[in-house]
């Protein structure tokens, strides 16, 4: 009996310390998150927005694209306690498959299928999602999707999405020049899916 008594002593100490250490673990801060980085504009965001402007890039008014590697871009816009920032509008915009974007800047030489602008308003849940193709190099650029936030009359960030892994990402001035964190937060992977590629890239606003 005198082994086991001690024993019992250490549990029942061990039982009556962990509300502390439970508090204590509770009131530990959440890992803060990093805004997402903002890039150039750039100069082909549209004069214009065009008629069709919805979240399908892959079919322009009645014509259907059929160029390029269909892809799904994706993700949530939150703040940076991880709210969702509902009502935020997301536009994407991007060279077609031949690298040409609408644009009178471009001389007008995109194919008029590929609609080449989109953008949506996310919900509660933060969510948004674009059907487009994986985006391709031009010139002295590696490919990439422009990617513009707003919130009523209030522009909240700019950027660029990078394709991870590409080829043409260390030639791209705007991406070498890039921090490391800055660079892993702006370039995603696009993954085979059951229809297309995929690409996740979450948004996160200093609002």
């Amino acid at each position: 009996m005198s082994s086991t008594l001690p024993n019992r002593r250490k549990v029942a100490a061990a039982l009556v310390a962990l509300p502390v250490v439970w508090k204590g673990l509770r009131a530990q801060p959440a890992t803060a998150r990093q805004p997402t980085p903002s890039q150039t504009e750039g100069p082909f965001y549209p004069v214009s927005l065009p008629k069709d402007s919805d979240f399908d890039l892959l079919r322009n008014g009645t014509l259907d694209y059929g160029r390029g590697q269909p892809a799904w871009v994706e993700g949530r816009v939150v703040d940076l306690q991880g709210k969702p920032v509902a009502g935020a509008v997301v536009e994407i915009w991007q060279c077609d498959e031949a690298g040409h974007y609408h644009h009178p800047g471009d001389g007008g030489r995109a194919d008029p299928a590929f609609q080449g602008f989109g953008r949506v308003t996310v919900g509660a849940d933060g969510q948004y999602r674009f059907r487009t193709i994986r985006p391709v190099a031009y010139s002295s650029r590696t490919p990439h999707i422009h990617v513009k936030v707003k919130l009523a009359s209030r522009e909240l960030l700019t950027t660029q999405l990078y394709v991870a892994g590409d080829p043409h990402n260390e030639r791209d001035f705007l991406w070498r020049n890039l921090r490391p964190e800055a660079r892993a937060a702006l370039t995603v992977p696009f993954q085979q899916g059951g229809d297309g590629l995929r690409a996740n890239f979450p948004i996160v606003l200093a609002t």
